[in-house]
């Protein structure tokens, strides 16, 4: 089974390779001239000519290439590389010694969203908060309202997605938030309550009610295992609302990050909506959000 996929990054020359597990709570940078005993997985890969550096941390490892070696020849080969060390537990040997939380930070395609990845599960599920109203039960929605810029809120497995107003520089205000957060995570603070119940989107509860007709499995199978783990990993969500057969239109709700994206009519359009033509033929035809 495949625990891995990959991500690219700003530049060019550097790959991610994300896990579905966190792999250290501190971060390991190995070169050529490294003798790199505490990881078996860049030994591995530092033999290759073209590979230069290797980067873990948290949950992806981030390999570094020279120039004139296009990912498309070799970036297959290092995933089934790393994906073959995750399962065998020898990515890293000995575990990183570092402050219980880490957090780093991440741009998303919507620019109104920072992403605050840590090392840790946060919440095996999806709490939002579209407002200063909708926080009960959600205590680290209710103290992030504290910041006036702080417009929503978005929480699953190991990140957080923050929406400032649109009036907010994230340069003046990013280290302030990854400072509360970190200090809030790392004093224990009750981050969800058990009681937590999600907000729901009217189309999403009508949707619930019933039951999944071919189609639909189908179009949720390709988005689980192909899309999901990408919109995760900028920072959002998305799930099928609703298919309807008449027009072959798939509906979905965008979440966190990708709510209210300028790109995600894009993302939709070139990415979703053509993969699911691909896969089912005939069968899809619009990819559509129920949400901007």
């Amino acid at each position: 089974m495949m625990r891995v996929y990959i991500d690219n990054t700003p530049n060019p020359n550097i790959m991610k390779f994300v896990c579905d597990e966190t792999l250290t709570a501190g971060g390991l940078e190995l070169g050529k001239e490294d003798a790199a005993e505490e990881s078996p997985l860049a030994q591995e890969l530092l033999q290759f000519p073209f590979i230069v550096k290797v980067f873990i941390t948290a949950n992806f490892v981030a390999v570094q290439k020279i120039d004139g070696i296009e990912w498309e020849m070799v970036a297959d080969e290092i995933k089934e590389i790393v994906n073959r060390h995750l399962k065998e537990g020898s990515i890293l040997l000995l575990p990183q010694k570092e402050d219980p939380y880490t957090l780093y930070v991440e741009m998303t395609p919507n620019p109104a969203v920072m992403k605050f990845v840590t090392n840790k599960l946060l919440y095996k599920g999806i709490a939002e908060a579209k407002s200063p109203a909708d926080v009960s039960d959600f205590p680290l929605a209710s103290a992030l309202y504290a910041f006036d810029y702080v417009k929503e809120v978005f929480v699953t497995e190991n990140y957080i997605s923050i929406t400032k107003i649109e009036e907010a520089d994230w340069n003046e205000i990013a280290l302030e938030l990854r400072y509360f957060l970190l200090d809030y995570l790392q004093t224990d603070k009750e981050i969800i309550s058990e009681n937590y119940v999600p907000l729901q989107n009217p189309y999403e509860k009508e949707f619930i009610k019933k039951d999944y007709t071919d189609v639909e499995m189908q179009i949720n199978d390709i988005i689980s295992e192909y899309i999901q783990p990408a919109v995760a990993g900028d920072g959002g969500n998305i799930q099928l609302i609703e298919f309807e057969e008449d027009t072959k239109t798939a509906r979905m709700l965008l979440q966190g990050a990708c709510s209210g994206c300028p790109s995600s009519t894009i993302t939709l359009k070139n990415g979703i909506e053509t993969m699911l033509k691909q896969m089912m033929p005939g069968k899809v035809e619009n990819v559509e959000a129920i949400n901007g």
